[in-house]
């Protein structure tokens, strides 16, 4: 990408009328006169404008080149401005990380003012789109600045804390790459030092509070009231921002709206298409904006809006709304484990495991056989002789009790093969409290699209350790199952 950049900053704007862009590297006050480093991409040979305007806020722990690619296509085939700045407290922009707090959130609309006043944008057409910390930035200030027509949020969450301590349980691999990510190329601020104290103190439940001015899920009232046509592009197996908020927050949105889960791990499927290189989830942001920024009629809107492509290999499939058919459900008998020991399943490594998933097709992989019965539950699913898709979010209905205060229970949801080899389709953590307590638990596992091959079932193994997550099982313990069951949606 810097062999790109200094290709484009150093080519010569042409004197000719043909549509192209220029790319100035400039100076943009923020909140509090904070300075932003922008890369500014505007289109030439289309007159003095006014021209819609699109704002890019970087990645957490990435600089402003990140969309320059992307930025200079939007620039030259459909005569966009476009604004990709570095977020404030990371590498070249001044202040402080406030993890998408209001000064980072405000930045936003100080960024559309200079836009209007110094790059002949124009007020009444402006758009805001990132990946990951720049797609929470953009849904945020959708809903606080009713200038923002649309917005395009890729890898993105909607919920901070369901995202990184999910059903109670802490994603210690995101959390401990984003630290150290924030440390390495950025400056913390308070509200980020005193939350990675709390994190290594085992008091991350103190961090929650944080989450709801941070998540744009909070925040769903304003952007309908303003009518903000978002569009979400996530990975199925995204190791930071699991892909169940997202499609909540999609079912609760009023206004146009699209949906593309593909897979993947964070960032990954969309990565090629912010450096400019071909890629279906940019090509549906251009499109996007080109409808509800530009106004142009291009069908986006009369297309099914829910884009879905099989996590383990296949062409889109399209739904009117998140898919709610068919189910199969599988009655889970009773069993007694011993806590506190992992086994061969589990989630596998956030940005690895996803990424090999999405580029090459090689799962997360299990050995059935070799699962340890004495430390985990297993059960046998459903058996699929002409094959079969899930399509959807698979639900438990799990009766537990624990001998232990606290434990943490992994649930994974494998396709298996006739030699007991399985590829994990979905999983889910949950934390259980009460020693000795019977109760029922209502665990919804990460939504996903995954075609089973013919003659293959489906198998859940429950265990209480896993790599990913901060565990908080007893080594001692038992947990005892009572009638459970599992339910599986299929298209």
């Amino acid at each position: 990408m810097l062999v790109l950049l200094s290709t484009l900053l150093g080519a010569p704007v042409a004197a000719t009328a043909a549509p192209g862009h220029q790319i100035s590297y400039r100076s943009i006050p923020g909140v509090g006169g904070t300075t932003l480093k922008a890369l500014v991409v505007e289109p030439t040979g289309l007159g003095n404008g006014p021209f819609p305007l699109l704002v890019m806020p970087s990645s957490w722990a990435v600089p402003n080149i990140e969309y320059v690619g992307a930025a200079a296509k939007l620039a030259k085939e459909s005569g966009y401005v476009v604004v990709s700045y570095t977020s404030r407290g990371f590498w070249d922009s001044g202040g402080q990380i406030d993890v998408a707090g209001p000064d980072t959130v405000g930045d936003v609309s100080k960024v559309i003012d200079w836009a209007i006043a110094n790059a002949h944008a124009d007020g009444t057409k402006v758009g805001a789109a990132g990946i990951s910390y720049g797609a929470g930035q953009s849904l945020l200030a959708a809903a606080n600045d009713k200038r923002i027509k649309a917005a395009a949020a890729l890898s993105t969450w909607t919920d901070l804390a369901r995202s990184l301590y999910p059903n109670n349980t802490v994603n210690k691999q995101a959390v401990e790459v984003l630290l150290a990510a924030g440390k390495a190329t950025g400056r913390p601020g308070p509200v980020l030092v005193e939350a990675e104290d709390a994190y290594r103190d085992g008091r991350f439940w103190e961090v929650v509070p944080i989450s709801a001015e941070r998540s744009a899920a909070e925040k769903i009232a304003q952007i309908n009231a303003n009518g903000t046509a978002v569009m979400l592009g996530n990975a199925w197996n995204d190791g930071i921002f699991a892909p169940g908020q997202i499609t909540d927050f999609y079912g609760k949105l009023t206004g146009p709206k699209r949906l593309m889960l593909s897979p993947g791990d964070h960032a990954t499927a969309e990565l090629f298409g912010a450096a400019g290189l071909p890629n279906e989830i940019w090509e549906s942001v251009g499109r996007w904006f080109d409808r509800y920024v530009k106004g142009a009629a291009n069908g986006i809107d009369a297309e099914q809006p829910v884009q879905l492509k099989p996590n383990n290999g296949g062409a889109w499939k399209s739904f009117g709304a998140w898919p709610n058919g068919n189910v199969d459900t599988v009655q889970l008998d009773g069993k007694r484990i011993a806590a506190g020991w992992g086994t061969v399943a589990d989630s596998g490594t956030i940005l690895l495991s996803g990424a090999l998933q999405g580029f090459l097709n090689i799962p997360t992989g299990v050995s059935l056989p070799f699962v340890d019965r004495n430390v985990a539950g297993v059960w046998g699913g459903p058996s699929y002789p002409r094959g079969a898709t899930v399509a959807g979010t698979p639900k438990l209905k799990l009766q537990v009790t624990p001998s232990a205060e606290t434990t943490t229970l992994f649930a994974y949801l494998y396709e298996v093969g006739p030699l007991g080899l399985g590829a994990l389709i979905t999983h889910k953590p949950v934390k259980v409290t009460g020693a000795g307590r019977t109760q029922t638990l209502d665990v919804e596992l990460e939504p996903t699209v995954w075609n089973v091959g013919a003659g293959n079932r489906l198998a859940l193994v429950i265990d209480t350790v896993d790599p990913r997550y901060l565990t908080e099982s007893t080594r001692g313990s038992t947990v005892t199952f009572g009638p459970s069951s599992l339910t599986v949606p299929k298209a």
